[in-house]
């Protein structure tokens, strides 16, 4: 099988040429320091981080919430965050008693605090579950971060950052989310690591 026909090379290649675009976004990279500071002081605050995601952006929130409540690279005191897409009872019984569009929101109602912070990921901006989640995290005064791809932009008349990844290829823009992610985790995990001295 030649380079030019292996469909995993060729995918590495893109996923290559997305990460370097992603590396030499400015906008994005400043994007992505700020959502580390609102939440890193929400989280000195005592507040915590909710994340939500459909699809692989679920998966995407569960990870980021793994690393955050577990550890990212040093052992240290647990953070609080939680992804609310893990909780099957929730999900199913909101999703039947009001419709899937509101299987964050409800949730976001009732776990919410003022000064929380609550991390939409939507590769398109467009999901209904998500954009809903973020409206009931206005009303209730949480700080809105969102995780988007190139054609997401709109998705940010409801955030107070947002993160967009260079690509309107659903997969690199989850690659691009996870990496980012997990670079935001190293700055959270070093500022609280150094208040504790």
């Amino acid at each position: 099988m030649t380079r030019a026909l292996d469909p995993i090379a060729s995918h590495l290649a893109r996923s290559r040429a997305a990460m370097e675009r992603a590396a030499d976004d400015a906008a994005m990279l400043t994007s992505a320091g700020r959502i580390a500071t609102k939440i890193i002081s929400a989280l000195r605050g005592g507040h915590k981080l909710l994340i939500v995601g459909n699809g692989g952006s679920a998966a995407d929130a569960q990870h980021i919430a793994a690393e955050i409540v577990g550890r990212y690279r040093q052992e240290r005191p647990a953070y609080a965050a939680i992804a609310l897409t893990t909780d099957t009872s929730a999900l199913t019984a909101i999703g039947n008693d009001y419709g899937f569009d509101h299987v964050f929101a409800r949730q976001v109602e009732g776990l919410g605090t003022p000064g929380d912070v609550l991390l939409a990921i939507s590769t398109s901006g467009r999901s209904p579950s998500i954009l809903n989640a973020l409206r009931k995290a206005r009303e209730r005064g949480l700080v809105t971060v969102g995780f988007t791809g190139a054609k997401g932009l709109p998705m940010g008349e409801l955030c107070d950052e947002l993160l967009v990844a260079p690509s309107d290829d659903t997969p690199l823009i989850q690659q691009i989310h996870l990496a980012t992610a997990h670079g935001i985790c190293e700055m959270i995990e070093a500022a609280l690591m150094q208040d504790e001295g």
